[in-house]
């Protein structure tokens, strides 16, 4: 499987994580391929590989923020 097609399938996965460590795992996973299509995307700059960095970074903020939790009020 191709660095795209991993990507994309991950894209396409359903965000249904029941567990803290299932959110910790797909944050990581999600991280390692937005830094490989990085690696990939300075050699080559291809448009179709920072809209498709954009698209996991979205995911990936929307992971951590589900994380982090609701801030505690005083």
């Amino acid at each position: 499987m191709t660095l795209i097609e991993r990507a994309e399938e991950f894209e396409n996965r359903k965000f249904r994580f029941v567990t803290t460590s299932d959110r910790i795992l797909a944050s990581r996973e999600v991280k390692a391929l937005i830094l490989e299509i990085n690696d990939v995307y300075k050699e080559t700059k291809d448009a179709n590989l920072m809209d498709l960095m954009k698209r996991l970074t979205v995911i990936k903020q929307r992971i951590e923020k589900r994380l982090k939790g609701k801030p505690l009020t005083a």
